[in-house]
């Protein structure tokens, strides 16, 4: 009969998958109820093997450490501009050999993400591929899907290459299984690259909706902007109805609502005389919002603060000229939000976007919803990780953006620029080859990478501030608060026993591969963090129940962890390319199933080959 303790642990981890697979609760919220439900319970109801205090060893344990160490690293290979040479030259060759260029990227992504986070590889290749597809005429949606599963499949080739490896082999290594080293299983995941690669070259990019490129791409990308109707020169000028309007537009002037002073709503009515000052809501493509502007010659302003618009237009006032000159030089771009983004988990008033930055915001596109209608609302939505915002200003204004920390989406290959590049360059190589050598542990090779690319100005502290997620942090520790209560009340046993009655008469590779398919799938809908701690212990109770080596089971777990390809919501780098291309749910289910059947059939093969399932 299973005691109390264990049965309220294994209700608390069915409620932490459900949680995290809901869109309504932060992950970051679910992990602090998870650890505040553990603390409460063991301290109310105490347990032999397992004592409340345990709950926070997470924030202490090396795992949690390296993770750390190694995302504050990949932020100052980003913003020292490490990557730039080679994404330069990358982007020269494209025109001259395009599919030979697409291979070379996929293998240079798939290979860089087994040393180095994959957010940041992606976050640096977002602008490369666009400004390839704007050059060359290539579909944008075409290529960064690609660009971005090759990451992911890369990034299962060492024990660093994600923060879900570190975590697996750390949880093992508690549980006193052989630590492994950061190549021993690089050349089983080298071998399952080769078929998942090929894929994603030859095959994903004919699966893929042909969506013209990221920039001209009229269907999928529909913003809301404000029209301003503008003073008239001459007392005994006509004014136009909005008829007129929307003719003089070519007919095709979709208007929303018209605004008059304050905060009244007047009726869309094809005789309604504009005054000056009407604001018209209007919805369309960036190429047509500007088309409006030009021809009507009112002002296109944002959605974000009416105040802001209004400064300007005195502004414009007292600089008629200049104006003039601004004005035929304003550029239409797109912001995405990353999770280092100062945008992340803020509104658009709270950061003072207008005035800090110098850039209108014109519309608001989030990743699997319709665009948000509610305009006077825009600046009050917290924004988070995928939001896209698209943005008016100069050149100078959005060159001075990218180099605040947005990744700012406009066909040029503007990435940032650095002396000290070749300098994170070598720490982040030093780190390696420490860890590569067994010299010292990952964790610490990476924590004194840091403090050198502190010292040496490569990073400060308020870039380290960005690098650090604490939804990373908090899943991590929360994650290894669960799994080690199971384990301690004997959760991990009786979930290893009902596993295996399901799977009774079946081989132990049977086994292996169902457990590898079962942990993908959970995966594809929590995060693989999560699924990884949790999944690791009872793997390697599976793998005692049965008699056999634990190192294969443990490396199932693994790699399925890593399987985030079927869903946006599987990984943050889905999110990120979903936005910029306009993906759908449908697009990841018609190009991430196939992968991930690809990968699961290869590793099911090559797992039991490399590390034999014997008995003990």
């Amino acid at each position: 009969m299973p005691e109390p303790h264990m049965l309220a642990v294994l209700a608390l981890t069915f409620v932490a998958f459900v949680l995290f697979a809901s869109e309504k609760v932060s992950i970051e919220s679910t992990a602090l109820f998870i650890m505040v439900a553990l603390v409460v319970g063991f301290t109310l109801f105490p347990h032999e093997n397992f004592r409340a205090v345990q709950v926070f060893s997470g924030f202490g344990h090396e795992a949690l450490v390296a993770i750390s160490s190694l995302m504050i690293l990949g932020r100052g290979l980003l913003i020292t501009g490490a990557l730039e040479p080679v994404a330069r030259r990358m982007a020269q060759h494209w025109s001259k050999r395009p599919r030979l260029s697409m291979l070379v990227m996929l293998l240079g992504c798939a290979l860089a993400s087994g040393f180095l986070n994959d957010t940041p590889i992606v976050v640096v290749m977002l602008p490369i591929i666009i400004s390839i597809a704007l050059r060359t005429g290539e579909s944008a949606s075409r290529l960064l899907m690609p660009m971005n599963y090759s990451v992911l499949v890369g990034g299962m080739g060492t024990t660093i290459g994600t923060s879900t490896n570190l975590l697996v082999v750390s949880i093992a290594a508690d549980l006193g299984l052989r630590r492994f080293e950061m190549l021993d299983f690089f050349h089983v995941a080298a071998i399952a690259a080769v078929f998942g690669l090929l894929y994603l070259w030859l095959v994903l990019p004919h699966l893929l909706p042909e969506r013209g490129n990221l920039m001209a791409d009229t269907k999928p990308r529909v913003f809301d902007a404000w029209l301003y109707v503008p003073e008239e020169e001459e007392a005994d000028v006509e004014r136009p109805t909005l008829s007129d309007i929307i003719t003089k537009a070519g007919g095709h002037l979709r208007v929303i609502d018209v605004r008059r002073g304050e905060d009244l709503s007047l009726m869309r009515l094809p005789t309604l005389v504009l005054k000056p000052g009407d604001r018209l809501l209007v919805q369309d493509t960036p190429a047509n919002l500007k088309e409006f502007e030009s021809v009507l010659g009112f002002s296109l302003h944002g959605l974000t603060d009416e105040k802001d618009a209004e400064e300007a237009k005195d502004e414009k006032d007292g600089k008629e000229g200049k104006a003039a000159d601004d004005q035929a030089g304003q550029h239409l771009a797109e912001v995405v939000v990353t999770e280092s983004s100062p945008l992340h988990q803020q509104t658009l008033r709270e950061q003072r976007f207008a005035e800090r930055f110098g850039l209108i915001v014109l519309g608001l596109r989030r990743a699997g919803q319709e665009q948000l209608r509610a305009a006077d609302e825009i600046s009050e939505v917290r924004l988070q990780t995928g939001d896209m915002l698209l943005v008016q200003g100069n050149a100078e204004a959005l060159d001075q953006a990218k180099h605040a920390d947005l990744l700012v989406l406009d066909g040029s290959l503007n990435l940032p620029r650095s002396d000290r590049a070749p300098i994170a360059l070598v720490i982040m190589a030093c780190v390696v080859t420490l860890a590569l050598t067994k010299l010292v542990p990952i964790a610490i090779s990476a924590l004194g990478g840091v403090m050198l690319m502190l010292a040496t100005r490569c990073l400060d502290w308020k870039e380290i501030g960005r690098a650090l997620s604490s939804k990373v942090v908090l899943i991590v520790v929360s994650s290894l608060a669960l799994g080690a209560s199971l384990t301690a009340t004997g959760g991990t046993e009786f979930l290893a026993r009902g596993y295996l009655t399901m799977v009774e008469g079946m081989s132990a590779v049977v086994v292996l591969s169902s457990l590898m398919l079962l942990v993908a799938l959970f995966t594809s809908f929590v995060s693989n963090n999560a699924a990884a701690a949790i999944g690791t212990p009872i793997a390697a109770s599976i793998a005692a129940q049965l008699g056999v080596s634990p190192e294969p089971f443990v490396l199932a777990v693994l790699f399925g962890a890593n399987f985030s390809y079927a869903t946006p919501m599987g990984y943050q780098t889905n999110l990120l390319v979903m936005s910029a291309a306009g993906y759908r749910f449908s697009d990841f289910l018609r190009g991430g199933v196939p992968l991930l059947i690809i990968m699961w059939i290869a590793y099911s093969i090559l797992l039991p080959i490399f590390f034999p399932l014997q008995a003990l």
